[in-house]
């Protein structure tokens, strides 16, 4: 109540200036909001839009003619389903033991007595830049046993170079009294890692598992690369795609002038809608968990962002 009034005091006594500011904020915040919001809303009104409906184009933020029929198009095959487990599963496991690495080795080369640590730094950050290649990636993974198998979705991306920079940043910033206190108590560097760095960091520790389970849900070009020729390893993303392939094959190899004609107009699909479709399919696991961990996503991207 008493911060509301003092909200109400401070709008009384704004300048003209400081008025025609707060203005062109709201406006231009509306505006990026709207930006943002609207090409979402379109892809989900064209996946509940009549196929054939839609290549008159016209469709806003409305479907003109409702229909579910692209959704079960995409949905009918039976490989989705396991599929959909698999990127749960790589995108759960590999959150997690990507995230707990990259802390680990943020939290040895912030440690200012590990004596390699600007080595080791200057060693990750040079991998930022350059890299062995393609080819001498599937050779490594071939070499290693990794084709055929989970693991390749996981071991592959254990260290994020960006991710363990923004949490080194982070831990950084940590006041040291905190760590002393814990290292007189008797605890030694793994525990003050586990019980007290890795609690105080809730908020980059969100900001990374956000940025990597992102990645992991959609990736798919890993499964094209390395598990292609395995049904049971496929990904969401790359059954998807496959699909996308197969409604773009199928319908080009139609008379589009004939398909208006058939009776059966209400039941075809189109690449146009398949995609949309699939953008909503998979988009909106990732939507669900982000109000969850958007309050830590702020805080994560302001606090860890400030040393570099």
């Amino acid at each position: 109540m008493a911060k509301a009034k003092e909200l109400k005091a401070y709008a009384r006594f704004k300048s003209p200036g400081d008025r025609v500011f707060d203005t062109f904020n709201i406006i231009m915040m509306l505006l990026l909001v709207i930006v943002t919001l609207y090409p979402f809303i379109n892809t989900l009104a064209v996946s509940l839009n009549q196929a054939n409906d839609s290549l008159k184009g016209g469709i806003y933020l409305w479907p003109r003619e409702w229909t579910l029929e692209n959704y079960k198009y995409v949905l009918k095959e039976s490989s989705i389903y396991q599929a959909t487990f698999i990127s749960a599963m790589r995108t759960i496991i590999g959150t997690v033991l990507s995230v707990l690495c990259c802390s680990m080795v943020a939290y040895t080369i912030s440690r200012p007595e590990y004596v390699l640590r600007k080595f080791v730094s200057l060693a990750f950050i040079l991998t930022m830049y350059f890299n062995g290649g393609l080819i001498p990636n599937f050779l490594l993974t071939r070499e290693l046993g990794l084709i055929g198998t989970f693991s390749v979705y996981i071991l592959p991306g254990l260290i994020g170079v960006f991710n363990v920079i923004v949490i080194r940043s982070f831990i950084e910033g940590l006041p040291e009294g905190i760590l002393e206190s814990a290292r007189i108590d008797g605890a030694g560097e793994f525990t003050t890692f586990l019980r007290v760095v890795l609690p105080l960091c809730l908020p980059v520790i969100a900001t990374v598992s956000l940025f990597t389970a992102v990645a992991q849900w959609n990736s798919w070009f890993d499964v094209f690369l390395y598990n292609s020729s395995y049904p049971e390893l496929s990904t969401l993303q790359y059954e998807l795609m496959k699909i996308l392939q197969n409604s773009g094959a199928s319908m080009n190899s139609q008379d589009y002038s004939s398909m208006f004609s058939t009776s059966n107009v209400a039941n075809q699909v189109t690449p146009t809608s398949i995609r949309a479709t699939m953008t909503i399919v998979a988009s909106v696991p990732i939507i669900m968990v982000y109000p969850f961990l958007q309050k830590y996503f702020v805080q994560g991207m302001t606090i860890g962002g400030v040393k570099g």
